[in-house]
């Protein structure tokens, strides 16, 4: 559907080959921006994917830099035992899980919130300036939602969350593996 709309003044209506070369330039740059958004998005779950996570995370940090005051964070949230649903269910059922899970994840996080499918059953959040106590309530809420939430076919899912503060120094390696711990 409609992503934005462009607002041309002129003098005079655009009639024939005029409307047609402004139409096919507007139909052009719709389908960049689709490449751009489809490079940068997980095909299944609609959330970021992994390789948009480092330039990501090096302008949060460069925010962070800019600015004093409660410090950004980085989760890492792991399905617990997602081979065992694959296994048991097939693939189509993890694929299923992964997919609500995302959703779950969008409504649990806000929108200045980053979201990501780093791979398999991970997933990443990087989340701007909030107090401690707001990221904790962020992430284990988010793990209490997917607890409480029935799959279809597999009922209980349970997801490992870990989260840490983003350091001035941090390189995305060194604060993911913090948070993984």
């Amino acid at each position: 559907g409609p992503i934005g709309g462009i607002e041309a003044e002129t003098a005079l209506a655009l009639e024939g080959e005029q409307h047609r070369l402004v139409s096919g330039l507007l139909r052009i740059y719709a389908n960049h921006l689709a490449v751009l958004d489809y490079g940068e998005h997980d095909t299944l779950t609609g959330l970021r994917n992994r390789k948009t996570f480092d330039s990501n995370f090096l302008k949060r940090l460069t925010e962070l830099r800019l600015c004093e005051g409660d410090p950004h964070w980085i989760g890492v949230i792991d399905i617990d035992r997602f081979k065992r649903i694959n296994d048991r269910y097939g693939h189509l059922f993890g694929d299923e899980v992964l997919t609500l899970i995302a959703r779950i994840m969008r409504s649990s996080f806000q929108p200045a919130d980053i979201l990501y499918r780093f791979g398999g059953e991970e997933f990443v959040v990087q989340m701007p300036a909030a107090t401690p106590a707001a990221a904790e309530e962020a992430f284990d809420g988010l793990r209490q939602r997917v607890a409480e939430y029935r799959f279809p076919q597999i009922g209980q899912v349970t997801v490992s969350v870990g989260f840490t503060p983003i350091a001035r120094n941090d390189t995305p390696s060194s604060a993911f593996d913090r948070a993984d711990e």
